[in-house]
């Protein structure tokens, strides 16, 4: 499970440094295969391949009248492998789609990662906190805390 925050730098070349908390569950996991492909909030998507196939087939099936969502997901996906030193490639036309130039936030979301630009995931949180106020989803309302 992937979860929590990690501040991180791209690299000249794009090149992403994993963690080293996580890598060894990517190797053990996923053989060091990852997907990469852009989300609708404007972030990127990491998936280990095993979640990645899982994720693909739901989206594959998706109905026509949510053909922009597969094209969202799918054209843009790209796989890329964990090298030597545990980094990989995000590709430039992820990059730029998503405004991550090197700066960057790498979000634990369970079974995939985000991957923020790091000012525009900071605005988009605090944007999102002064808007909740007291307001909480249903489902969350049963929690005490």
């Amino acid at each position: 499970m992937f979860l929590g925050p990690s501040s991180l730098s791209l690299d000249a070349k794009g090149r992403l440094s994993i963690p080293a908390k996580y890598q060894a569950a990517l190797i053990s996991e996923a053989g060091g295969q990852l997907w990469v492909t852009k989300h609708p909030h404007g972030c990127l998507m990491i998936l280990p391949k095993p979640e990645w196939d899982v994720f693909y087939a739901i989206v594959a099936g998706l109905p026509m009248s949510d053909l922009w969502l597969k094209r969202i997901f799918l054209s843009n996906a790209l796989p890329v492998e964990l090298d030597a030193t545990g980094r990989i490639l995000i590709a430039p036309e992820l990059r730029e789609s998503s405004g991550i130039t090197k700066e960057t936030t790498l979000r634990g979301m369970g079974k995939y990662f985000e991957l923020w630009d790091k000012a525009t995931y900071d605005a988009n949180e605090l944007r999102q906190i002064s808007g909740m106020q007291d307001v909480l989803p249903e489902a969350m309302k049963v929690i005490s805390f």
